[in-house]
């Protein structure tokens, strides 16, 4: 039995799809570790089966045309990897140019140790920021899956702020770790109103502070936490409830750019992708998405087998999805010699696919 029809025998177990689709479907994840782009052209290359690379190519046109691949069928994949039982959110944009065509996603991830998960993501129709019925649309998809209990706090950077948005998050119960602007305006004590900065200004470099009572911003009531940074810049973050730990939370914001990354030039090189139908796009992101959480849930495993290294600087030497994103591709590249590896990684992705919730799954010894 080969890597392909290993895999396919896996994924049915969670798509209820046509076997043919299920098998396109694997060939086009093995094909992605394979040759670590989106670009079509290279993806027909790594097809296996007797048929011309041509025909491959016009098969993932087909696919990615044709098949529908659900963003709450996959949120709910993604969540089942995910040992919690609410979730830290991270939203952002990712955005290039193909040509003079933008591609501008935002994205709702879930913060998970050292990167986050895609959930749902909108493909916006323009170059820049999000507005806040976009934001709104994209929530309101995690809310019709999970309902707003799941949701541990959201976190955003300045671009996610404004009256109506700070509304919806209250009247919802989603309580937020937001940055924002630092020329924004808040109230002082005496109901004047100052710009955010001039509330920090004697602050000890890379120091928070929280300021005393709530205060108006945006026109909510909000808690306002601070620090000046190194590079002369502010971090001021915002809150609907008082929090202790206001700026340890908004920092796991950053994970959903390590995501970024893994989707892009350490992974996937996703930005290659010479596409412009908007379907066609969110598909590829879906596919994209199966692909990163096998790589990390792999790198996950063996980090318990074998540790990464940590490096003199404290850091590690590669990221925990890189470790099983190489892992899996060495696997491919010799399906031979690493039979029963190959295995094992799949067992995983199964294990991870059907497990009941509190399963751990335990590794075999592999070096």
């Amino acid at each position: 039995m080969d890597h392909t029809t290993m895999l396919t025998h896996t994924l049915k177990l969670h798509f209820g799809w046509h076997l043919a689709r299920i098998k396109c479907l694997s060939c086009l994840i093995i094909a992605l570790f394979k040759v670590k782009t989106v670009n079509f052209a290279e993806l027909a290359t790594a097809f296996s089966g007797s048929a011309k690379v041509d025909s491959h190519y016009r098969r993932i046109q087909r696919f990615f045309k044709e098949v529908e691949l659900k963003q709450d069928t996959l949120a709910r994949l993604v969540t089942s990897l995910l040992p919690y039982d609410q979730f830290v959110l991270s939203i952002d944009r990712t955005n290039w140019m193909l040509g003079c065509f933008a591609i501008n996603f935002l994205v709702l991830s879930i913060v998970h140790q050292g990167t986050a998960f895609p959930v749902f993501w909108l493909l916006l129709p323009k170059k820049g920021n999000s507005n806040t019925k976009e934001r709104i649309e994209l929530i309101n998809q995690f809310l019709d899956v999970f309902g707003s209990h799941k949701i541990q706090y959201l976190t955003g950077d300045r671009e996610f702020i404004g009256q109506q948005w700070f509304a919806y998050l209250i009247k919802h119960q989603i309580e937020f770790r937001l940055r924002i602007k630092k020329n924004m305006m808040i109230s002082r004590s005496n109901g004047q109103f100052s710009p955010a900065e001039n509330f920090f200004r004697s602050l000890p470099l890379s120091t928070a502070c929280q300021l005393i009572d709530r205060r108006w911003v945006c026109g909510h009531l909000l808690w306002v936490t601070g620090m000046r940074l190194a590079s002369g810049d502010y971090l001021i973050v915002v809150t609907h409830d008082d929090s202790a730990h206001t700026m340890s939370d908004y920092a796991k914001r950053w994970k959903i750019e390590v995501l970024f990354e893994s989707l892009k030039s350490r992974g996937f090189n996703f930005e290659d992708v010479n596409l412009k139908d908007q379907e066609s796009l969110k598909r590829l992101l879906a596919v994209i998405t199966i692909a990163f959480c096998w790589a990390y849930h792999v790198g996950a495993w063996l980090n318990e087998v074998k540790p990464i290294r940590v490096k003199k600087h404290q850091r590690p030497a590669k990221s925990v999805f890189r470790y099983g994103f190489d892992w899996i591709r060495h696997v491919l590249f010799n399906p031979e010699d690493k039979r029963d590896e190959l295995k094992q990684v799949l067992t995983l992705l199964k294990n991870t696919i059907t497990r009941p919730k509190g399963y751990i799954f335990q590794p075999y010894p592999m070096f």
